[in-house]
């Protein structure tokens, strides 16, 4: 688990594939689902276990939140204060049109809707450097200057995000985060560079009725461009548990609109518009039978409405218990994903975990004492010895080129303090740090395996979006 990271129990879903997680609800009731967006492994990284942050649960991207990161390890983030979001204003964030959408099957014309909205779309590429792996999803441009909305999950984790436009996808721009509410999974970009594009067009998600004919637009399966999928509108106001498979965590989301259109992976944050081509919701989850398989009967989205009001506060620099603006800072090491407050419990949580879920060399006959740190893609391990410490957060490797490399924490090292704050789990120091950004400085106090402490000044980096 990495230092920016909550525990989120053993780590790993476990699919009940043989059972019907629809079965028998009715629409007020809570169901479960998918993210979909795409995951793979980035080329030439060291084969081992994909690691996923606990918290996530299932979107629609180009592998289901399911191109989950396997369990174990978590970064640690900081966060000091909002960031502004330089030349960003809420008011270029366009409100929901009073058009009604009708309740009719007939007259939606796929061609036609896709035609104009495809223009407004962008395929999103997030690089997992820490991970070895890229996500791959879709957005919607929101701004001429090129404000794009997506999932939270399309970015969580990233180090890198880049978009490309749909209808020209020689025009690729980096993309800067400039914020996100992770609980809601909304995301706002800000495509570097970009200037005159073509928006899309937002109806009103809050005049949608069942049976009103919908299609969903998106990078289905990360191949790139959009995938149309025609459908109806089938219920209002679900509450779904949207699961990551991979992962042992659930997230709820609520007042979502469900329909039939064949959602697939990848269409994470991508388009669900009416028979005007008016977007009324962002894809989000589904039903998916598995990985790299169109999606089930049932695909969620999240109403437009809401999502837009998420936008114009991440745009105003307005942040909340929800809503982080800009990236959190991160010191570079990875922690025990254990609720324990004894380093030791948590070494053997960690050796079970790895002995329980196979692939590779199981963590409990690695050991991270030989690496002096680990790169993308590398399992640190248990280190063999362990600071003598009775609370604290134990660390299994330090990431290489981070901050806490350059000031010698090392594998078996126990951080036991942030500023004075006292750290007496891996996830307290995922609370602690979470309030700061990238640039603060902070006391970090730890203790190494011979019983010696020390603090020192760290500068936090740039951390992976959360």
């Amino acid at each position: 688990m990495r230092d920016n990271e909550s525990d989120n129990g053993d780590g790993w879903r476990r699919p009940d594939s043989h059972i019907d997680p629809w079965a028998a609800r009715d629409q007020d009731a809570p169901g479960r689902g998918w993210y979909l967006h795409h995951r793979w492994n980035v080329p030439g990284a060291p084969p081992g276990r994909r690691r996923r942050r606990g918290h996530l649960g299932v979107y629609l991207g180009t592998a289901v939140l399911a191109a989950s990161v396997g369990a174990g390890l978590t970064v640690a983030f900081d966060h000091q204060g909002p960031t502004p979001p330089a030349g960003i204003s809420s008011r270029v964030i366009p409100s929901p049109s009073g058009n009604q959408t009708g309740s009719g099957s007939s007259g939606l014309n796929a061609l036609a809707v896709e035609q104009r909205v495809e223009p407004g779309l962008v395929d999103i590429t997030s690089t997992l450097k820490y991970d070895s792996e890229t996500a791959e999803g879709t957005g919607m441009i929101v701004s001429a200057s090129g404000l794009v909305l997506t999932n939270n999950h399309v970015i969580d984790g990233a180090t890198e995000v880049r978009a490309s436009l749909v209808s020209d996808a020689r025009r690729t721009f980096t993309a800067r985060v400039v914020g996100y509410d992770a609980l809601d999974d909304v995301a706002l970009l800000k495509l570097t560079g970009a200037a005159g594009l073509t928006t899309v067009s937002f109806g009103n998600s809050s005049q949608v009725r069942v049976g009103a004919a919908v299609l969903a637009l998106g990078d289905a399966q990360g191949r790139g461009g959009v995938t149309p999928a025609p459908g109806d509108i089938s219920a209002l106001n679900r509450s779904i548990q949207a699961s990551d498979e991979g992962s042992g965590t659930t997230e709820d989301l609520n007042h979502m609109l469900q329909t039939d259109a064949q959602i697939q992976q990848g269409d994470s944050g991508g388009a669900l518009a009416d028979s005007s081509g008016q977007v009324i919701g962002m894809i989000t989850a589904a039903n998916t039978a598995s990985p790299g398989q169109p999606g089930g009967t049932m695909g969620f989205a999240i109403p437009i409405n809401t999502a837009l009001l998420i936008a114009r506060q991440i745009a105003a620099g307005q942040p909340s218990s929800r809503v982080y603006i800009g990236l959190p800072g991160f010191l570079g090491v990875e922690v025990a994903q254990s609720s324990s407050p004894n380093p030791r419990q948590q070494a053997a949580a960690e050796q079970q975990s790895g002995n329980a879920q196979g692939g590779g060399n199981p963590r409990g006959n690695q050991s991270g004492d030989g690496l002096a740190c680990v790169a993308g893609g590398q399992e640190p391990g248990v280190p063999s010895r362990i600071a003598p410490a009775d609370v604290g957060a134990l660390i299994l490797g330090v990431l290489c080129g981070t901050a806490a490399q350059a000031r010698g924490l090392a594998p078996g090292d126990v951080i036991i303090s942030v500023d004075g704050l006292a750290v007496t789990t891996p996830g307290s120091l995922t609370a602690i740090t979470a309030r700061y950004h990238p640039g603060a400085v902070v006391h970090v106090g730890w203790e190494a395996p011979d019983g010696a402490r020390y603090t020192t000044l760290i500068r936090l980096g740039d951390g992976p979006a959360r």
